[in-house]
């Protein structure tokens, strides 16, 4: 009997559920509710913001469900692109996902797990190793921490645990996921019944700080921020190919794992207001741990950097799992090379893939200077959101008898809405971070030529 090497069907419902609220529930809840009192100025309009930001990454979910349950196979927005507009816009989406992208959103998570667990362990940050030259006035000095290296160490760790299967890295990220959302429930009934705070927080009304220059440009940054918070909601499609009656599991994932992330998000932020004062709020970037301080006493930073923890292994666990299926997919096509498509006997996991990426994201990881190529790679990421949800127009008119078991809700206003609010997004971004958005665009435009080139190389092999 031939060797299977194909993907396998082995995460079940709950564990799907697992990878998109456990890679959306990351650090953001967790830092960015001061940030935007900031900006925005009350506690009130917050909140709205963290529904209108988790009903806009709904709507994004229910046009992905669609896409995911009418094609079912790893690799997620590639296979949609690909389908939809040809194989040079499935090449630009992964060429950018798995160079940057991805890549460096998974050294961010795992630096910040070791950023939390300083908490326990400070000598962490401090540096072991340095390296120093000097050219006549200029002096260059490189320094290695233990952050550094023990991020680099955690994508191995958890690249190795996804090498050997999908169930055992779905049943990983259900458990943390369990434990994040464990420790965010107790943040919030523990506060409301002990925290011993007031309504009346949410009534009063501060200057708003970070936006300066108008009130419109500071509801514009709180408004990215709660997006980047619920951000993650797309990754179950990207292992689509691995999840059991996807027809069904996918669009309940997508849609049930959205909601629970809005209801505790809301919940949450409910819970920091009543208990803090906005003024002490906007005092802290750890809303949290200064929330369960004020309720639980010095145990409260331990019991939040511990929550923090989880969050972070949990998101990079769901990051890298979903991540290496986009690579995969697109060598399987052959616009990567065709080692990225191999898939291990044994485990039947895309090993090579995995380890790949691993490399890519571990040298991130080590350098220490990947935050502002991935701050510039985001405005990428909202290309391909609003090119996705678009697919679904041009699929319906293209291929009417495609089977659809879901059918997105509230079509075509529901992904109109989402195209618009990720295009002024965009725009917006555009005349605010003109810089980074030409290096984002620069970027993907170096994918062209490359596609190009292998298309040449590929006619010469045949």
């Amino acid at each position: 009997m031939a060797e299977r090497t194909d993907l396998v069907r082995s995460l079940g419902l709950y564990g799907a559920i697992s990878v998109v609220a456990g890679t959306m529930i990351g650090t953001a809840i967790f830092v960015v509710p001061s940030l935007m009192l900031a900006d925005v100025g009350t506690p009130e309009k917050v909140l709205a913001l963290w529904a209108v930001a988790g009903v806009l990454s709904l709507f994004g979910a229910l046009g992905y469900a669609e896409l995911g349950a009418a094609l079912p196979e790893a690799g997620g927005e590639y296979v949609y692109l690909h389908r939809a507009y040809g194989p040079a816009l499935g090449f630009l989406y992964a060429w950018t996902q798995f160079i940057v992208a991805k890549t460096t959103s998974i050294a961010a998570i795992a630096t910040a797990f070791l950023l939390y667990l300083t908490f326990f362990f400070p000598q962490l940050s401090a540096p072991f190793w340095r390296w120093s030259l000097t050219l006549g006035s200029h002096h260059w000095t490189l320094a290695v921490t233990g952050i550094q290296v023990g991020s680099a160490l955690m994508i191995v760790f958890l690249s190795a645990l996804n090498v050997l299967g999908v169930r055992r890295s779905g049943a990983i990220q259900t458990v943390f996921t369990a434990a994040k959302i464990a420790v965010l429930g107790a943040l919030i009934v523990l506060g409301l019944a002990l925290g011993h705070g007031s309504f009346t927080h949410f009534r009063a009304s501060l200057t708003p700080l970070a936006a300066g220059h108008s009130a419109f440009a500071g509801f514009g940054l709180a408004t990215i921020a709660g997006l980047w918070a619920y951000d993650g909601w797309n990754n179950l499609s990207m292992v689509a190919g691995e999840v059991e009656r996807p027809r069904r599991n996918v669009p309940a994932a997508l849609i049930g794992g959205s909601l629970l992330v809005l209801t505790v998000y809301l919940l949450v932020n409910v819970a920091y207001f009543y208990v803090l004062k906005p003024a002490d709020i906007l005092s802290t970037r750890t809303v949290a741990a200064l929330a369960a301080k004020h309720f639980m006493g010095s145990i409260g930073g331990s019991f939040v950097a511990v929550g923090v923890l989880a969050s972070a292994f949990a998101t990079l666990n769901g990051s890298i799992l979903s991540g290496s299926r986009i690579p995969y997919a697109c060598a399987k096509d052959g616009l990567f090379p065709a080692s990225l498509a191999k898939v291990n006997s044994r485990f039947h996991t895309p090993a090579v893939a995995i380890a790949a990426q691993a490399v890519i994201a571990g040298v991130f990881a080590l350098s220490g200077r990947y935050e502002t190529l991935y701050t510039k790679a985001i405005y990428s990421e909202w290309i391909f959101y609003a090119l996705t949800t678009a697919a679904i127009f041009v699929l319906r008119r293209r291929e009417p008898g495609l089977e659809r078991p879901y059918r997105t809700w509230g079509y075509p206003a529901v992904p109109a809405i989402f195209i618009a609010l990720a295009v002024g997004l965009l725009v917006s971004a555009y005349f605010s971070s003109r810089p980074d958005v030409l290096w984002c665009l620069a970027l993907i435009g170096a994918g062209i030529p490359l596609y190009a080139a292998w298309k040449m190389l590929a006619v010469r092999r045949h």
